[in-house]
């Protein structure tokens, strides 16, 4: 990949942004970062860089400038009028560096977002790296609007590797970082001064940081990267608002841990081939399990536990269903972590699958409910509406495959009941096997002609039989739920019989009755030509 140079960002420097009035000698010195400076930084590393001065204009800039003059940048970014812009340049030629003089009224991020727009740096270009940020950044994103802060995640040199939404609500230090992707020196010096960095270190919890106004400081609730005993990074959470909530504790443990998967993924510089979904492998056959969980350092022979995180029927048909899917994934991961640094998070049949593996025992069902209790509440923070069936608890994790089929059937029938939010397979079990039966009855081509077309031709009658069954062949009842008398249900019930010849009170004819009009509540049913109810 070609260097770019200065020639290369004024192409893309709009001329109400600003203008090169100095040229870098040798002209076509590469550019290969963006350095913020503000008045009290002196040691930063300017080699191959663009210099933006920012917090000082015109002849302010004179001392900066000429220690700039010794560390000798491509080009340096400042804001004045042309007469200042004069004697600035002539401090900068000698020592071959280039001037760009910014408008006043122009933003430093949209300036900054022009520069790092053409610098082409391939080390953040590679299929892993972009991968690792797009993660980061969804990490950091979804934790962001679950704490209703600003989040910021950086790798252990305090370099910016991915941040949520920028909004006008963040200081300066968290506004510089994100512009230049690390935070001025004054203000690492000063969160080292007091502990945060050193308290990081000590703890595996979050640590958070008083707001000081006078340095320009909003509060802070942070926590550290780990990887076994070293530290990766960390995460930043900037208070906005009405400030941090106290229950952001369980959020960034997770987010800490997810965070940590993703950076150790790069640190092995693992190939994208190699990102297979690792629930699949989970669920399939033994050998495959087991290979799974040995890369993970899971213990295959304790109890393990599969949930399914679904879409409400209103959100899987909205247009934007797949940003929420992706929303939904990043928070079921967050929590998973939290719940079981060991949790596993892919997918399964097109739902988010969450393995909870090492259970300490077969009956851990309280827990794992208020787990998924928990991605409940939050999902309904993000405007997502979710329903999560909880599998059976298998005896290990090479036996968690034969759960699979129930849990999905139960968030079948979540969704379909529509009425709670998570289940296990006591909640809905009798109507679990009513719909596979439904489901297999479907796909057999056999149909019970009379019946199929009472369904299809007399909607009213059919309502009443759905009615009939649902309350259990009683007649009162069955008025009085549909607001009818109950000689107008003796008469339609016996009239669906005659028409039928099927016998309402014989439990075969019951069976195929409650098949056909399960489907028929579905639309699915049809006659042997092909004609459907409407």
């Amino acid at each position: 990949m070609g260097s770019v140079n200065v020639d290369d960002i004024l192409e893309d420097l709009p001329a109400r942004l600003g203008r090169l009035v100095g040229r870098p000698q040798p002209t076509d010195a590469p550019v290969t970062q963006a350095v913020v400076l503000d008045s009290d930084d002196t040691d930063r590393d300017v080699s191959g860089a663009i210099v933006c001065l920012m917090g000082v204009r015109g002849r302010e800039a004179l001392p900066m400038v000429r220690r700039l003059a010794l560390s000798r940048p491509v080009a340096v970014a400042l804001k004045g009028t042309a007469g200042e812009a004069q004697e600035i340049e002539e401090l900068l030629r000698p020592a071959g560096v280039g001037l760009f003089l910014i408008e006043q009224a122009a933003a430093w991020d949209t300036v900054l977002g022009v520069i790092n727009g053409r610098i082409q740096n391939t080390d953040y270009h590679s299929d892993v790296l972009a991968l690792i940020e797009e993660d980061l950044f969804a990490i950091a994103q979804t934790t962001a609007r679950l704490t209703a802060s600003h989040v910021v995640i950086e790798d252990a040199a305090n370099k910016v590797l991915a941040y949520s939404t920028v909004s006008n609500d963040i200081d300066e230090l968290r506004r510089a970082s994100i512009l230049t992707r690390r935070g001025p020196r004054k203000y690492e010096t000063l969160l080292k001064d007091l502990g945060a960095y050193r308290e990081l270190h000590r703890t595996r919890g979050v640590v958070r940081v008083p707001e000081r106004p006078e340095d320009g400081l909003k509060e802070r609730a942070a926590i550290a990267i780990f990887a076994g005993e070293r530290v990766l990074g960390y995460i930043w959470l900037q208070a906005t608002g009405s400030g941090i909530a106290h229950a952001v504790d369980d959020l960034l443990v997770g987010a800490a841990r997810r965070a940590s998967a993703e950076l150790i993924r790069h640190r092995n510089e693992q190939s994208v081939h190699l990102r297979e979904d690792r629930v699949a492998r989970l669920l399939s056959n033994p050998d495959e399990a087991a290979a799974s969980a040995g890369f993970a350092q899971i213990d295959p022979d304790r109890p393990a536990c599969l949930l399914l995180v679904g879409l409400g029927p209103g959100d899987a048909r909205a247009a934007d269903a797949e940003l929420k899917r992706g929303e939904l994934a990043n928070l079921a991961a967050l929590h998973a972590a939290a719940f079981k640094a060991s949790a596993v998070v892919g997918q399964h049949c097109g739902e988010t699958a969450i393995v909870i593996p090492e259970l300490r025992s077969h009956d851990a069902s309280s827990a794992l409910r208020s787990l998924a209790d928990a991605i409940v509440k939050d999902a309904a923070r993000l405007g997502v509406e979710v329903h999560i069936a909880i599998g059976r608890a298998a005896p290990s994790l090479f036996a968690l495959r034969t759960t699979a089929g129930e849990t999905t059937a139960v968030l079948r029938r979540l969704r379909r009941a529509g009425q709670q939010s998570v289940a296990t397979l006591d909640d809905f079990e009798a109507e679990v096997v009513l719909d596979e039966a439904g489901r297999a009855f479907e796909l057999s081509p056999f149909r019970h002609r009379a019946l199929t077309r009472l369904c299809i031709e007399d909607e009213e009658l059919a309502q009443t039989l759905v009615g009939y069954f649902a309350s259990g062949l009683d007649v009162a009842e069955c008025g009085r739920r549909m607001g009818l008398h109950k000689n107008t249900v003796y008469y339609r019930v016996a009239k669906a019989s005659r028409l039928t010849d099927l016998d309402f009170g014989y439990p075969a004819h019951i069976a195929i009755a409650v098949l056909h009009l399960e489907l028929w509540k579905a639309k699915q049913l049809t006659t042997p030509d092909g004609a459907t109810w409407a």
